[in-house]
């Protein structure tokens, strides 16, 4: 995708209090080598999850002081612009989503901005990457699962791959994000791609 398209593109990343948010942040920054802007909100439980497992974090320093490159919406925020379908972003991407999160997203429940944006785009058949970090999954998640699936979201889990011989949890992290990129068609070089060499 060239430079200008993804200057005009508006990304916007939800965090919800699921564990793993060390793959929102990797996320995050990869994005802000492709993108000029990036769009975040965090739930209550996400921002207290945040400050358990990641310390000294790109996540933490957003939290308290923002950056110039990352605008921090309120969950509560319904005026935030990309709460009304005539000024949606370009992809959204819930990273990691509870369940909690993706049960009342998969039922249109728009209670917060993150649902509220969930909504529209779906509503807009906008790109929306949903990325549970759950396990094991009962039947209610699985079932919340496909209907958003069958509404045209990105299914995303958080399950690292081992054929590229990940060796650290940061080259397992960037498997998923790599996933999303995808999804996200943006290029990267994060793993190897599967038999590459015979393409």
């Amino acid at each position: 995708m060239s430079a200008t398209k993804n200057n005009s593109r508006k990304v916007f990343i939800a965090i919800t209090g699921a564990s793993g948010s060390i793959y929102a942040e990797r996320l995050l920054e990869y994005l802000l080598t492709f993108l000029p802007r990036v769009y975040l909100v965090i739930t209550a439980s996400g921002k207290q999850v945040i400050t358990h497992e990641l310390s000294n974090s790109l996540l933490k320093r957003v939290m308290e002081r923002g950056t110039d490159k990352i605008r921090l919406f309120a969950n509560d925020d319904f005026f935030a612009p990309f709460a009304s379908g005539s000024n949606a972003p370009s992809d959204m991407v819930v990273i990691p989503c509870s369940m909690g999160t993706l049960s009342r997203v998969s039922y249109g429940a728009s209670t917060n901005l993150l649902e509220r944006v969930a909504d529209v785009m779906l509503k807009q058949k906008k790109r929306l990457i949903i990325v549970p970090r759950e396990t094991p999954l009962s039947v209610l998640h699985l079932e919340n699962m496909l209907r958003l699936a069958q509404a045209g979201a990105h299914i995303v889990p958080a399950c690292p791959a081992f054929y590229h011989k990940a060796r650290t949890l940061n080259d397992a992290v960037e498997f998923v994000v790599s996933r999303v990129l995808d999804c996200l068609e943006l290029e990267h070089n994060l793993t190897k791609r599967w038999n590459s060499r015979m393409v």
